[in-house]
């Protein structure tokens, strides 16, 4: 997570986004250079030693500066096409989760199980633990196993919502109606927190996304007891509907 009075991103905990940060590097330099650049010819021009009232037009600087900007784009324009279409690459995922966005919490469904789902809502100040990190942390996280592609179908119930996680390099739209699909490899073990990235109403602020990456035989424990106590309240429910 963010930490106070930082300047760069986070920590890249995904291969895309250690991606988008070489490429965010590389534009920045890019950036550096033309600001220096410009900055010296403004320099050299109020002190007149580029300025000849002599000279009205000249061929090989329009030349110059026509060419030397559109090889500045595509030095731009390739890396960024390239990590645009690798983050729209979904091949094989070993596992899927549905996010759903809701006022004011977020709802998850493990597709490749048969009842694996909770909503997660943002644990209140006056109930925190020490560690804890106030506005962000929730009472379920969404635990995914590290080092797999894990494939997320985002959408919401009310309102526009947006599921967003920086550190991994992901940001997508809920949209009322549609599902839209976005995907992610957790390439250390690690908690990561993201919030809902669109204005969504009052409690805007107040519905975060935690997302815990395990080894897999971590995940695959959390799971089996998720599902143990779903069974154990589907019985009970049962057996209080037959008392009645």
């Amino acid at each position: 997570m963010a930490h106070p009075s930082q300047l760069g991103f986070q920590d890249a905990a995904s291969p895309v986004m250690e991606e988008l940060l070489h490429f965010h590097d590389h534009a920045l330099m890019i950036v550096f250079l033309i600001s220096t650049l410009v900055l010296y010819i403004i320099i050299a021009m109020v002190s007149t030693k580029l300025t000849n009232k002599y000279i009205l037009d000249s061929q090989e600087i329009e030349i110059v500066w026509t060419v030397l900007p559109a090889v500045i784009l595509v030095l731009i324009a390739l890396p960024s096409l390239r990590i645009l279409y690798l983050m729209d690459e979904i091949n094989d995922p070993h596992l899927t989760i549905k996010a759903i966005g809701h006022q004011w919490y977020w709802s998850y469904e493990y597709t490749d199980y048969e009842d694996l789902g909770f909503d997660s809502y943002m644990i209140p100040t006056r109930d925190l633990t020490p560690g804890q990190f106030r506005l962000l942390e929730t009472d379920f996280r969404m635990v995914v196993p590290m080092e797999s592609p894990i494939r997320v179908l985002v959408s919401a119930e009310d309102v526009l919502h947006s599921w967003a996680v920086p550190s991994l390099g992901v940001k997508m739209d809920g949209v009322p109606g549609r599902l839209n699909q976005t995907a992610f490899i957790a390439s250390r073990p690690g908690v990561f927190y993201g919030q809902c990235s669109e204005i969504c109403g009052a409690n805007h602020s107040f519905m975060p996304i935690v997302v815990e990456a395990v080894p897999l035989k971590d995940f695959e424990f959390w799971s089996s007891v998720l599902l143990e106590m779903a069974t154990m309240e589907e019985v009970e429910m049962m057996m209080d509907e037959d008392f009645c």
